[in-house]
């Protein structure tokens, strides 16, 4: 029993001088008691080695795992949660523990953990160590423990892949599929398969993201190179590794100087950001492409069931993913007819979630009139395609677009369209709820419409004031003549003519503001009428204010004898108010303009490659 409680003080020492990284001691009580490797601490949960690897004391995982180079066991013993000392090191992202363990033991590499039973390269990319998943991954694929033996390796790759997808790791994803292309049918632990998480990567692609001018520009000037993800030059030879990056250290560190200031300047202009985003678009589009021939060689209907094909149309449709919708209406144009779980096909869902690409695909003429019975379906509620468009969904895309009228004018807009190709009879057609569709976008459309409201109203009244500011102030110029009777015709015509326009522009703003005010607020007038008002309200806004300062300019040329010397800093600090005017109210007027008189959301001329 004395023995027992002795044990038990040692190990509790061992605990407390491997948590302090004091390597002498460790080695000292190890060697009177050489059990200990073997043993969980009282109270701890875990060995000598998790400690050492919880505390990230690298050079005593050196030590234990040296004298442990022969018992398989004891490096692979779990602690209280289920971790070997490995699966520890590879959530910890710590590479070097990982690589002294594997070069004593390699097949820890493929030992789970205990309950969740994933493979450390699994859990690492979980927990969001992508480099050391990487590593795991490339040493695993080398070794040529990446296969599909049975049951169990398949799912273990196909979690593998769909973890690999959701966290952009997207060269990991390009090497399982080549190995095994089977794997974009194959479902994971979770029941999920490799081709359904691609149709949830939105932000992969490139109809994801939205560029400026320059940044769209840049982005498709670049060319990203392709270079296979097990590529024989990467230094996966753990036993030689160390030898590798002694010689190779002094000529890394003057390249990492000479990059840096580079990398620095390219990440202040955000290209580097513009080319990782190209590489995992890329990445994407080869993926794609490979699932698709997966999918067109696929002999059974039962194999894309059962591979979640379906599913992942749906879902892209839902996400808007053009990209994967065309590709796989391009392998087979069967596809279209696919619906989810609520019976909506994938054009319902493009209307529903408001993405206008995809529901382009059927909106032009050459699919109109193949496939004009896609419009009549109904889902679960017995809601058709205008439905859709009657109803708001929490990820529209319509929240994108700035101002509440604006938003109000899109959604009028794709109700008017979807009206614009469903049959008569289905204008007036009634859910499960007994709502027509006009019905139900009223219904759903009731706050946003008061909303847009305000918003307009508040804007009419802001520009109404400074309108209102312009007409007095132009009124009482006009009999306020400036200089004296010797004044320059030239210039005293040019004071009379401004005067007057801007008086006039203001006046007509002032009105059209009035009139947006006491406007009747229906539906329709979100559509045109509002938007119309508003633009031209602005627009005589901005070019009183500019004949106003045109006014000011010659008034100054005409009081000061034209001495340019102080006229022209005066004049030039008058322009000041019609740079901030425009730099205030020119993306809103530049939004209606394009919103209301700008080329549809919608293509008529779309065509599939089929």
């Amino acid at each position: 029993m004395a023995e027992l409680w002795d044990d038990k003080e040692m190990l509790l020492k061992l605990y407390n001088v491997v948590r302090d990284g004091n390597l002498d001691e460790t080695k000292g009580i190890i060697k009177s008691l050489p059990q200990a490797l073997n043993l969980e601490i009282p109270d701890k949960g875990k060995t000598a080695l998790h400690t050492a690897v919880t505390f990230g004391h690298e050079h005593i995982v050196e030590e234990l795992v040296n004298q442990m180079s022969n018992d398989h066991e004891s490096l692979a013993m779990y602690d209280s949660d289920g971790y070997t000392a490995l699966n520890l090191a590879a959530v910890l992202g710590n590479w070097r523990m990982v690589k002294c363990m594997l070069r004593i033991d390699f097949d820890l590499i493929s030992i789970r953990h205990s309950r969740e039973k994933d493979l450390p390269v699994v859990m690492a990319i979980d927990f969001g160590q992508i480099e050391m998943a990487r590593n795991l991954y490339y040493l695993a694929a080398n070794k040529g423990l990446i296969s599909q033996n049975d049951n169990q390796e398949i799912q273990d790759c196909a979690t593998l892949f769909t973890r690999a997808i959701y966290t952009g790791t997207l060269d990991i994803a390009l090497g399982l599929i080549r190995i095994c292309k089977n794997l974009a049918l194959a479902l994971d632990k979770d029941g999920e398969s490799p081709i359904l998480a691609l149709a949830s990567m939105r932000h992969s692609v490139p109809s994801g993201i939205q560029l400026g001018f320059w940044k769209q520009r840049i982005y498709f000037c670049m060319r990203i190179p392709s270079v296979p993800p097990t590529s024989s030059e990467t230094p996966l030879n753990v036993l030689n590794e160390e030898q590798c990056q002694r010689n190779q250290k002094d000529q890394n560190i003057m390249s990492v100087l000479s990059r840096s200031c580079a990398v620095g300047v390219l990440n202040f202009f955000g290209i580097m950001q513009l080319y990782e985003m190209k590489k995992i678009h890329d990445q994407y589009n080869e993926l794609l492409s490979r699932m698709c021939e997966v999918v067109s060689e696929s002999k059974t209907n039962k194999q894309l069931v059962d591979g979640l094909v379906y599913s992942a149309i749906c879902r892209a449709a839902e996400n808007g993913i053009f990209e994967f919708v065309s590709k796989m209406l391009e392998v087979d144009l069967q596809f279209i007819w696919a619906r989810d779980k609520y019976e909506r096909n994938i054009f319902m869902l493009a209307v529903l979630h408001r993405h206008e690409k995809i529901f382009s695909i059927l909106y032009s003429r050459d699919m109109m009139t193949k496939y004009y019975s896609l419009t009549c379906l109904l889902d679960v509620n017995k809601n058709n395609i205008l439905h859709m468009a009657g109803m708001m969904e929490h990820s529209t895309r319509v929240n994108q677009i700035p101002g509440v009228a604006l938003q109000m004018q899109r959604e009028l807009q794709w109700f008017k369209e979807v009206e614009r190709i469903v049959h008569r009879k289905q204008k007036e057609s009634t859910n499960n709820e007994g709502f027509t569709p006009r019905q139900l976008f009223t219904k759903n459309h009731e706050n946003m419409m008061k909303e847009g409201e305000k918003s307009m109203k508040d804007t009419a009244t802001s520009c109404m004031v400074v309108g209102i500011l312009i007409v007095t102030i132009m009124f009482q110029v006009a009999f306020t003549l400036p200089g004296d009777n010797n004044r320059d015709s030239g210039l005293f015509r040019v004071f009379m003519i401004s005067d007057a326009l801007s008086f006039f522009l203001s006046s007509t703003s002032v009105l059209i503001f009035l009139g947006i005010l006491t406007s009747r607020y229906t539906e329709d007038d979100f559509l045109k009428n509002l938007p119309r008002q508003m633009i031209i309200g602005i627009f005589t806004l901005f070019c009183s204010i500019a004949t106003m300062m045109i006014t000011f300019a010659s008034a100054l040329l005409i009081i000061l004898n034209e001495q340019l010397r102080i006229s022209i800093p005066l004049i030039c600090l008058g322009g000041v108010p019609i740079f901030f005017f425009l730099w205030i109210q020119f993306p809103i007027l530049k939004d209606m303009i394009i919103s209301t008189y700008g080329p549809s959301i919608f293509d008529r001329k779309m065509k599939l490659k089929l």
